[in-house]
């Protein structure tokens, strides 16, 4: 008789299940999204507090990083397309690759996803925020004002104008990339996911879109979610190894 230690195998990712998941996703935004659309005052007057902490903190520079990096038609329109194509489309196209090549970071990526976005929609609700393209700062949407792709993306109805804290733009682009750097082996791929979540803090500040403060935050929420995941994966293998793990042969 030989004892050998096995770790459990990972169940496979069902499609369905998944579709599952999203789709539940989608009908707690969407309820969320009911509920702070009207909220414009109280949008406006969150906006003037984030510019108060950015000045107080040394970090309002949000006119100054448009102006002067994003003045030239060519690079507005490069860092267009880094918000619209560098979001959703490398999201879904990094999930389904990691759903048939790595589950295992599949799930700890969708887990950190869904477990964010559950506290960021939290936040949406309790501190709706006019992004600086809203908050009368003088600065340009760039996106919406030379990209009509952005709305084919992201129609209307599926975004939220004033959920700018935390920046899921940037959690999300980071969690990607972290999950790229855990599953490939190439040079060039690792590079990719090493890059995206830069050029999108570029993106969502330069466009508009956000604060320095929710990419700030927004980068700090999904990474504390992934590296627990992954703690508590950890501590799953360490039980299966120490007890659950058993087999006789």
């Amino acid at each position: 008789m030989t004892i050998t230690w096995e770790k459990p195998a990972l169940r496979p990712v069902g499609l369905g299940r998944q579709v599952g998941i999203v789709t539940a996703a989608v009908a707690a935004y969407f309820g969320v999204r009911g509920a702070t659309e009207a909220a414009t005052d109280q949008a406006l007057a969150n906006a003037a507090k984030v510019v108060d902490f950015e000045k107080s903190v040394g970090l309002f520079h949000e006119s100054w990083l448009q102006s002067t990096f994003a003045g030239t038609p060519a690079v507005a329109t490069f860092f267009n397309w880094i918000y619209i194509y560098g979001h959703w489309p490398v999201i879904v196209a990094t999930l389904v690759w990691l759903a048939r090549t790595n589950p295992a970071i599949y799930y700890r990526t969708r887990n950190a996803m869904l477990l964010s976005g559950g506290i960021g929609l939290v936040v949406f609700m309790l501190f709706p925020l006019a992004p600086p393209r809203l908050a009368e700062l003088g600065l340009i949407d760039t996106v919406t004002q030379s990209d009509g792709a952005y709305r084919v993306l992201q129609p209307t109805m599926f975004t939220n104008q004033y959920a700018a804290m935390p920046s899921l733009h940037v959690g999300w682009d980071l969690l990607i990339g972290l999950a790229i750097l855990a599953a490939a082996r190439g040079p060039l791929l690792r590079a990719f996911g090493a890059a995206m979540p830069v050029l999108m803090v570029a993106a969502v500040i330069l466009t508009a879109n956000h604060y320095i403060v929710d990419a700030i935050v927004g980068a700090s929420l999904t990474a504390t979610c992934w590296f627990v995941l992954r703690s508590r994966e950890t501590q799953r293998r360490r039980g299966y190894a120490g007890w659950d793990g058993l087999a006789l042969r």
